[in-house]
């Protein structure tokens, strides 16, 4: 049983993953709380509206619990700094107050950016950790904080996802939805016969609850989650541009130059679109899902044009609803295209 009938937290319970992740946990009758800065988003859900870094809040809302599930992070957008502290801080901030909490087992996401940009696929979870930007090193040193709690006895099952989406996902994908609903072309970076393997948000919070319920000896490891199913990025954007209906397609531009203007656009934050991304886009970047597949009997069930598909009609349905007009910096809302915006009429 989830939690041995305890209630179980889940930090960042407001954002996107948080959402599903307590969404999927209710509807298995399990007693759950939220913590997170923003009220919650989920009906009759009880909240601690505390940052994770809050010790002392985190001690008192994780008394008692059964499980914790820690989705609270900073996005790569963010000031370094900020960056910095949320993730590892934070971190160490919760991990500490589950332990002194008493609190069993913390399934704490982390990412594949800990690889940085490896030349070896599908990579493995023993693949040195690598990060290259300021995120990738701090989800690292999360990682690192996480193994310390181990060694003190704590269940901590790391999943580290590739780039997940679904409904309620925005961020940099609601580029491709816009230009694609107003019936665009899309450029891509050379050929686009890159292999890029993403994870359904689904099938992510699948992997959760396996986590949650595998046998400890079997669960306190790390673990890559990720689609098994994908394409080039050139076969799976286009399947968007295809369901748009509108005849658009995938476009190649010269790789260098637009790579050496989107960097100059991005530091002068004009530009989204940031260092890692760029260069994850040029080379093939996915990962080996065999060890969750035998160790806690998990199997993805979308594929990325799945994926892809399915968020860009739930983008769809919000749209037409007139629920786009936020821009923000979380994976919820819309980033702000800058200068890319402008780009569009070329296509």
């Amino acid at each position: 049983m989830i939690g041995d009938g305890r209630r179980v937290v889940v930090t960042g319970a407001s954002g996107m993953l948080g959402g599903f992740v307590v969404r999927r946990l209710r509807a298995e009758a399990v007693p759950v709380h939220g913590v997170d800065l923003r009220a919650p988003t989920e009906a009759g859900l009880s909240v601690t509206e505390a940052d994770v870094r809050d010790r002392a809040a985190m001690t008192a809302a994780l008394t008692g619990a059964g499980a914790v599930v820690h989705c609270a992070a900073a996005l790569p957008s963010y000031p370094p700094g900020e960056i910095h502290s949320v993730i590892v801080d934070g971190t160490r901030s919760l991990l500490a107050a589950a332990h002194e909490a008493g609190v069993p087992r913390v399934v704490h996401l982390s990412t594949t950016a800990v690889y940085g940009l490896p030349t070896l696929v599908p990579t493995p979870e023993a693949h040195p950790r690598q990060p290259v930007d300021t995120y990738g090193r701090a989800k690292a040193a999360a990682e690192q904080v996480a193994e310390e709690f181990r060694e003190r006895g704590l269940c901590v099952p790391m999943l580290r996802p590739k780039t997940f989406l679904g409904p309620g996902r925005m961020g940099l994908f609601s580029m491709l939805f816009e230009w694609a609903h107003e019936g665009h072309h899309f450029p891509i970076l050379g050929r686009g016969d890159v292999r890029i393997q993403m994870c359904a948000v689904e099938d992510l919070t699948e992997c959760v609850l396996a986590a949650l319920q595998a046998d400890p000896a079997e669960a306190n490891d790390t673990f890559n989650v990720a689609a098994t199913r994908f394409g080039t990025l050139r076969e799976d954007f286009q399947a968007v541009l295809d369901a748009a209906g509108h005849g658009g397609r995938v476009i190649s531009i010269p790789a260098r130059p637009a790579v050496l203007a989107l960097q100059l656009l991005g530091r002068a934050r004009l530009s989204p679109v940031y260092d890692r991304l760029l260069h994850k886009l040029l080379a093939d970047s996915y990962v080996s899902t065999d060890k969750v597949q035998q160790r806690l009997g998990f199997t993805p069930r979308h594929s990325n044009q799945d994926a892809l598909v399915r968020t860009f009609r739930w983008w769809q349905s919000q749209r037409s609803r007139g629920e786009m007009d936020q821009v923000g910096r979380t994976s919820r809302e819309p980033w702000s295209q800058g200068a890319l915006r402008v780009a569009k009429v070329l296509f």
